[in-house]
């Protein structure tokens, strides 16, 4: 599986800098999105969460300070990287900036190759501190990566994945806030069980944004797996306030839930991806 490339957006006004810092950073290998408003920059944010921002200050509506006061003040885009680049270049400038949470901070003109250094080590940074998921606080990334890894030595394991599907779609109806705290919840009810029935070994994380997985053995897994299905089953249909209730039951786009089990002798796995694509294929 290919790593996914990383995705910055650029929010400026000056259309001949957005045009040369798209084509540059594009033969870098990053996925590339611009907008030229202030409140442009904060909604794409909010739709599709890039990796990180370049923000202009100087901007036709809001200026930067306001778009990154925003990111930096709503939870889904507190953790974005945000590097300045503006023409302000005094001292109180640079400090307003960095007192908002910004990364970094580069006055025009300035040296591409420089930013581009400065882009790399503000997606390391990220990287390192994006061990957890933001929303449920549950291991994520390379954490989850480590312990799947740690199954190939191992000949006595189980594994239980839980997806929540439609969130994006609930989420279109309702807001961030409340697909947020259906996905809370969730990762809640699954924690729960696991105290309940699993063992103190056993392992929870995300395997995607709406996917978790629980590595258990074979003893406890069924258990874990079926008290998860009925609680996922008489909750789901809450989340919906009273008036929406009956339709959202109605419609093949309303929250719902698979899960699966895969165990160690369930075939041969040759790498990691290899592992996560027969965990995600064994839900039902």
């Amino acid at each position: 599986m290919a790593e996914p490339r990383r995705k910055i957006l650029i929010v400026e006004d000056d259309l001949d800098v957005v045009d040369m810092l798209n084509a540059y950073f594009r033969v870098q290998g990053y996925d590339i999105s611009s907008v030229n408003w202030g409140e442009d920059g904060v909604q794409a944010c909010q739709t599709a969460r890039p990796d990180l921002v370049i923000l202009d200050i100087r901007l036709p509506d809001i200026d930067g300070y306001e778009v990154a006061r925003r990111l930096r003040g709503n939870r889904r885009t507190a953790a974005i990287p945000i590097i300045f680049l503006t023409e302000k270049r005094e001292r109180g400038d640079r400090l307003q900036g960095l007192e908002l949470g910004a990364d970094d901070y580069i006055a025009k003109p300035f040296d591409v190759q420089e930013l581009r250094l400065r882009v790399r080590n503000a997606l390391l940074r990220a990287e390192q501190d994006s061990l957890t998921n933001p929303v449920t606080g549950l291991p994520d990334g390379k954490l989850v990566d480590e312990r799947l890894s740690g199954c190939f030595g191992n000949l006595d394991w189980t594994m239980v994945v839980i997806s929540l599907e439609n969130l994006d779609i609930f989420r279109e109806s309702y807001g961030f806030v409340a697909s947020d705290d259906v996905l809370r919840a969730v990762s809640l009810m699954i924690q729960n069980t696991r105290k309940e029935v699993g063992g103190e070994d056993d392992f929870l994380g995300h395997l995607g944004p709406t996917d978790f997985v629980l590595i258990s053995n074979q003893e406890r897994a069924n258990s874990l797996q079926e008290r998860i299905r009925n609680r996922l089953k008489q909750s789901l249909h809450y989340f919906y306030p009273i008036k929406d209730r009956e339709q959202s039951s109605a419609r093949n786009t309303h929250l719902e839930f698979r899960s699966g089990v895969l165990q160690s002798g369930d075939g041969v796995f040759n790498s990691l991806d290899d592992l996560k694509l027969s965990l995600l294929r064994k839900r039902y």
